[in-house]
């Protein structure tokens, strides 16, 4: 761990392993109370000091760990597919991803404007100022390991926060050496508190019961980010949520059914669909049905599972065994309900995988509302595909669920494409477009996939106060 400026030690300890093969690549360290208090008490500490630094100071460190990243991106990216199990062009790809956070907010920083306003009155003024709201507590995901990590670190530091991270317990090597580059930039000691736990619970719980701790940020899943938004509601604390989506894609019969297949295919198996964007439930109209399921079915079938350092492997293992079963199980109930199995569906145990958590990429034809993969989020490499036939019914149906994280549409009729994009209710809608993403984009869900935004100048805004001066002007 990382507290105060000093990596930390400890007796008790777990082990991580390599999701492609079952191997140990490392231990790390189990943080106890006393790790966690000192994690709070030194960012808490350390706020007093790091509020008053300018925003040219704290932009100039973060520019410094975005050089520092982009340098060592191939070590990074390395430790990342073995440790989570993406494939290393994917790995890359997040590394610069993450990269670009630090960059976008370290330019932010010093963009972080107050305004007057006029008054009513003759002889008064007021003025709006912006300040950072104080120690955050941020949660981040094993999926993207580095990348969420950026995006919550960047902006509460361009904002004056400091912080302390608890990251997934499936990926704590990540997040150990984007510590290091952040002890490398030269951040000074207590603004950055890295805690690595097996057990969630009482960092969490901390985040959410203690006082000093003004803000909690996490990524995760929907359950675990109510019982977290619950909790800190007590306090009335700051909270945003990035949490999990049940992304529709609607494909019309105006759009070209291969281009969109071939689209859908990329975005779908994104990180073995280990993605909160990643498309649940695409929609076909009827007249493009089979040519696009043709497509689909081509590109699914010639997809290589293997492990990530492999350069054809285009399909990584999925996070452990409980993820096997809840993909497995979803298939099978669709099956039992009448879709149509069009290629994979079961778990991948040739004697090269038989270590690792393999799904085969999988396509389901006939998918209709009774089966669970309608309605909850898979995280596994399944495409789900159901047909219709209007415009109303396709929006009603994208709109049927308590998700609202994204949703893409391919058509080429621009009337349509708006009628649409406002139609949907989610906060993140790709149009012909499979990723809709950037730092400088704002990111986030409506519904029970979150609250706020991260990336973006709104991405800034979630640690910041606002705070109005009025002032009497005597005299004159």
């Amino acid at each position: 761990m990382y507290i105060n400026g000093a990596w930390v030690e400890t007796d008790q300890r777990f082990t991580v392993t390599n999701p492609a093969n079952g191997e140990a690549i490392g231990e790390v360290a189990n943080a106890g109370p006393e790790h966690i208090e000192g994690a709070i008490a030194a960012a808490h500490d350390a706020f007093a000091s790091w509020r008053k630094t300018t925003a040219y100071e704290r932009s100039a460190l973060l520019y410094r760990a975005w050089q520092l990243m982009l340098e060592q991106k191939q070590e990074l990216a390395e430790l990342m597919t073995k440790e989570q199990g993406k494939p290393l062009k994917a790995s890359l790809n997040e590394v610069q991803y993450g990269a670009d956070f630090l960059l976008w907010f370290a330019e932010e920083a010093k963009r972080l404007y107050g305004h007057s306003i006029p008054s009513a009155r003759a002889d008064q003024r007021f003025w709006v100022q912006k300040q950072p709201v104080g120690v955050v507590g941020a949660i981040t995901p094993w999926n993207y390991p580095i990348s969420m990590i950026t995006r919550k670190v960047g902006p509460a530091l361009a904002a004056g926060c400091t912080v302390v991270l608890k990251p997934a317990e499936s990926t704590p090597l990540c997040a150990m050496a984007m510590f290091r580059i952040f002890e490398q930039a030269g951040f000074p000691k207590g603004v950055l508190n890295l805690l690595t736990t097996e057990d969630p619970r009482p960092v969490g719980n901390a985040f959410c019961d203690d006082p000093r701790v003004r803000k909690i940020t996490f990524t995760g899943s929907t359950a675990v980010g109510k019982l977290l938004n619950e909790r800190a509601g007590r306090h009335i604390k700051r909270v945003s949520m990035e949490l999990g989506g049940h992304a529709p894609a609607l494909v019309f019969a105006d759009a070209d059914p291969v281009h969109a297949a071939k689209g859908l295919s990329l975005v779908k198996f994104l990180n073995t669909g280990q993605a909160c964007i990643s498309p649940n439930r695409i929609l076909v109209q009827r007249e493009v049905m089979a040519p696009f399921l043709k497509e689909l079915g081509k590109r699914i079938a010639a997809m290589k599972a293997g492990n990530g350092m492999d350069p054809d492997t285009r399909i990584g293992p999925l996070i452990n065994e409980a993820a096997i079963s809840k993909v497995d199980n979803q298939v099978k109930d669709a099956l039992s309900k009448g879709a149509s199995l069009l290629g994979g569906g079961e778990r991948l145990l040739t004697p090269e995988l038989a270590g690792g958590h393999f799904y085969a990429p999988t396509l389901l034809a006939d998918v209709s509302p009774e089966m669970l993969i309608y309605r909850e989020e898979t995280f596994g490499p399944v495409a789900a595909v159901v047909p219709f036939d209007t415009e109303e019914e396709a929006l009603a149906m994208a709109n049927d669920t308590h998700y609202g994280l994204a949703a893409y549409v391919y058509t080429e009729n621009l009337s349509r494409a708006m009628r649409v994009f406002e139609g949907l209710d989610f906060g993140i809608i790709g149009i012909n477009d499979i990723n809709p993403t950037s730092a400088a984009a704002p990111f986030g869900g409506m519904k029970e996939s979150g609250l706020g935004r991260e990336g973006a100048q709104a991405g800034i805004e979630e640690y910041l106060e606002t705070k109005l001066g009025g002032i009497a002007v005597a005299g004159g």
